[in-house]
């Protein structure tokens, strides 16, 4: 007879294979994160064809993130009950066919819909949902493989926005979103199929499993807290993602160079992230979360005073290393105080408030332009929610202590 070591974990978890399908996940998620970082590349040509001013041309990303955080929600719950490959394989075929269809779109309002209703909704299984599917494989390491597989959309950020300008020069941005859909089809489809298995089940309290840790919140009111949090830290965090492109334009350095800081933003925050997988596992994800609020507030300062071409690629690169950590420290904080059977919804919600955030904040950015004709005002906006978003993680990680002082 075999006998199980009492400190081991349930079969699957912390194994080979979940190696395996955190480097897959990953993979997925830096094709599907094409669906977060199109828009943001084509914006000022998409504007120039249709001839709407700045606001009008951000609703398309605006309209993106809705979708995703909508999916967020929907794919979250869904994985807690059929588990995380059919409700993905799903959004794959709907993120290929949105951009097939944005690519025919005839108004701004067409091009919309497209990337709200297929692309924002497709691109949600790899982020919140995957996250949340992945954190049920890992115990000792789970901070590294949430950070990891949320890098994934950081280096779909890398990446795609060095891929798509010489397609739009090329053949122009029709054609770019055309390619996209069928890449994304003939590739995630497959990856897709390869994470079939489900995650193993673990019972709360059972050997080799973390324990919820204490707090003096109600899950409920966790979660409330975690969603303003989540909200403010994104409205901040947008203004440079969403509208360094159009920045640099209008400033005369191109979309070129605009499109080059966003790619230094993502690989910054692909080195962020999985420096705070590390460091979460060691002080917690409230901490880790707080010391990347912080800093991304300090950097947003930094863009204000600095725009010459040379001095906004190094404070890209600071913000980048500044934010990158901040989202997945969320799906780390549900997983260290909430149970792990309501991961993927969750999970979704915050995840939910933080798209949200990003949506809001790059309409609010575009429309604060309109109104003042620069980009300042928009810096200070974002620094204003980032200040939200530090006094209310203050309130979580107050709570948290003194349940560990009661407990002692």
């Amino acid at each position: 007879m075999t006998t199980i070591s009492s400190n081991a974990a349930p079969p699957g978890i912390d194994s080979a294979y979940a190696w395996t399908r955190l480097a897959i996940s990953v993979l997925l998620a830096t094709i599907g994160g094409v669906g977060m970082w199109a828009v943001v590349v084509v914006l000022p040509a998409v504007q120039a064809e249709f001839g709407v001013d700045r606001a009008a041309a951000s609703m398309p990303y605006t309209a993106t993130m809705v979708g995703f955080a909508a999916g967020n929600v929907l794919v979250g719950r869904a994985i807690d009950r059929v588990g995380y490959w059919i409700p993905a394989l799903a959004s794959s075929t709907a993120l290929a066919a949105g951009f097939l269809l944005a690519s025919l779109s005839g108004s701004i309002l067409q091009f919309t819909f497209a990337q709200g209703l297929l692309i924002g909704l497709g691109t949600s299984a790899i982020f919140g949902p995957l996250i949340a599917d992945i954190s049920h494989w890992f115990n000792r390491r789970r901070g590294v493989a949430v950070a990891t597989a949320a890098s994934g959309s950081y280096l779909a950020g890398t990446v795609w926005p060095a891929i798509i300008p010489p397609l739009m020069r090329a053949e122009g941005w029709r054609f770019t979103y055309l390619a996209i859909g069928i890449a994304c089809l003939a590739t995630m489809v497959p990856l897709v199929l390869m994470l079939r298995r489900r995650a193993p089940a673990v019972v709360a309290g059972s050997p080799g499993t973390r324990p919820v840790q204490p707090i003096a919140l109600s899950p409920a009111a966790l979660q409330m807290l975690l969603v303003i949090a989540g909200l403010g830290c994104c409205v901040a965090m947008s203004m440079p993602q969403v509208h360094i492109v159009a920045y640099c334009l209008d400033l005369g350095y191109g979309v070129a160079h605009g499109a080059d800081m966003l790619s230094i933003m993502m690989a910054a925050g692909v080195v962020s992230r999985l420096a705070s997988g590390f460091v979460a596992d060691r002080i917690g994800g409230v901490r880790t979360l707080l010391i990347g609020s912080v800093l991304q507030c300090l950097s947003l300062f930094f863009y204000i005073p600095f725009d010459g071409l040379a001095s906004l690629y190094f404070v890209s690169l600071v913000f980048g290393l500044s934010q990158g950590g901040i989202v997945p420290c969320y799906a780390i904080i549900v997983r260290e105080y909430m149970p792990a059977k309501e991961a993927g919804q969750r999970v979704g919600i915050v995840i939910m408030a933080t798209i949200f955030g990003m949506a809001i904040g790059g309409w609010m950015s575009g429309w604060i332009y309109d109104l003042t004709g620069s980009y300042s005002a928009a810096f200070l906006n974002g620094i204003a929610w980032n200040l939200l978003n530090i006094l209310v993680m203050l309130l979580v990680f107050w709570k948290a202590r003194r349940s560990v002082i009661v407990v002692a």
